[in-house]
């Protein structure tokens, strides 16, 4: 038996997010770390119906679903909720309307979520990384600059991560923002 269980599914699409609520239902959850997301970086009305309604679910709806699946057992195991989030979710940049609210979102609803399951003992984590070299770019006109202190990298979040495990079960933290030392962006040939 592994402590770990791992389910592939696209979160993006509706039915294969609630079969993986009814898988997560039937095990005994300790940790969720919720770190599916997408963005589209564009004056708002040049944005498709259907661009906001699928980035409002997966940024947004996905993440309340699972954890709506595991809380019960979150709870009871005081267990560790996780979600990797985006430094939109506390700075608003032009271009990202829809894409900061859906992060906003989900910085708000974790905040509600651990005042509701304070007293359960179950730690509830805001992890808001800056630019992160990682596959989120390879659809948009832009990316990380491959300067080393201008962009994060994957291993930087997994660090996080680790940190928020290791720490004594008393504490907390509710939000961890991690930016790079200096802003840098690169715009991709077309």
């Amino acid at each position: 038996s592994s402590d770990f269980m791992a389910v592939k599914a696209d979160l993006s699409n509706e039915k294969e997010t609630l079969k993986v609520c009814e898988t997560l239902k039937k095990e005994s959850a300790f940790i969720l770390i919720n770190a599916a997301g997408f963005g589209r970086f564009e004056p708002h009305e040049e944005l498709s119906g259907k661009v906001i309604t699928d980035m409002t679910f997966l940024n947004l709806t996905a993440p309340m679903l699972l954890t709506n699946a595991t809380l019960r057992d979150l709870k009871k195991n005081s267990g560790y909720l996780i979600n990797i989030n985006s430094i939109e979710a506390i700075k608003a940049s032009k271009f990202a309307g829809v894409y900061s609210a859906t992060k906003a979102g989900l910085k708000a609803f974790s905040d509600s979520l651990f005042e509701e399951t304070r007293k359960s003992g179950l730690s509830i984590t805001n992890i808001n990384p800056d630019m992160t070299q990682s596959g989120f770019y390879d659809e948009l006109r832009f990316e990380t600059s491959s300067k080393e202190d201008e962009r994060l990298l994957v291993t930087d979040i997994a660090d996080a991560v680790e940190h928020i495990l290791s720490m004594r079960k008393g504490a907390v933290v509710s939000d961890y923002t991690i930016r790079s030392l200096k802003f840098g962006i690169t715009k991709k040939k077309l």
